[in-house]
């Protein structure tokens, strides 16, 4: 299981709400040093992004990066792909996992741990509409017991 132990860039919400998350990693991603610079600055999104393994390696589309605004010439295309750095058993074991049916792996966080960017990702399972719903219900009934809890304390 990865811990996230440092400065939060970006984090996934929509991933929680439509995936049971299984299993997570903690990845590393190749990038260049404008794109650092920008994620610095906080300015990423991983709202609309997925992971793919091909050829043994693993990628991920749609992160979107925005341009460093002093990078001119250096600057890369915000939303290219990008390869995350895991070892070749958690691969291989990803691989195996996603061939069963309604399983997928997602970006759940990117953040820094130390001076590195870490991205980690999930396997996850997809929700039916009544899982949601279930979901929906238990946060709802965990928030009006805090708020009655609030209140009880309150007025002693």
């Amino acid at each position: 299981m990865a811990k996230s132990n440092g400065k939060m860039i970006a984090n996934n919400k929509k991933a929680y709400h439509d995936y049971f998350i299984l299993d997570t990693y903690e990845t590393g991603i190749a990038l260049s040093g404008t794109e650092v610079k920008s994620l610095r600055m906080g300015k990423c999104s991983i709202k609309e992004s997925f992971i793919r393994v091909e050829n043994g390696e693993v990628y991920i589309y749609g992160m979107h990066i925005s341009p460093y605004e002093k990078g001119n010439i250096f600057n890369k295309d915000p939303l290219r792909v990008r390869k995350l750095l895991l070892h070749k058993q958690e691969i291989n074991k990803l691989i195996g996992k996603t061939k069963e049916k309604g399983m997928a792996i997602v970006p759940l966080k990117v953040y820094f741990k130390g001076s590195l960017v870490k991205v980690e990702i999930g396997l996850a399972k997809g929700k039916k509409l009544y899982d949601k719903r279930q979901d929906i219900a238990k946060k709802d009934q965990k928030r009006e017991a805090q708020r009655d809890f609030k209140v009880r304390n309150l007025s002693v």
